[in-house]
């Protein structure tokens, strides 16, 4: 018997209307989407934080010197 939990609430998914089988189906596709999104999205951090710290380490190997330092965040563009 194939079940789902709501708030805390165990129902069994055979009991289902087709409908809300199907609503059952979006939510579980919806889901399955949210997590490879986050995945995705904890990719691009990682390689954000690479390129950042490949830049940092180019602005010091080249002896470029800051305009100004102790810049806000609003007004950083990283």
């Amino acid at each position: 018997m194939p079940k789902i939990v709501i708030d805390e609430i165990e129902y069994n998914t055979e009991n289902l209307t087709e409908n809300g089988k199907g609503q059952l189906a979006s939510l579980q596709f919806l889901q399955t989407k949210m997590v490879d999104i986050q995945n995705t999205l904890a990719i691009y951090r990682t390689a954000q934080e690479v390129y950042l710290k490949v830049l940092e380490e180019e602005l010091k190997n080249t002896g470029i010197t800051p305009i100004s330092e102790h810049v806000t965040d609003a007004d950083s563009i990283l």
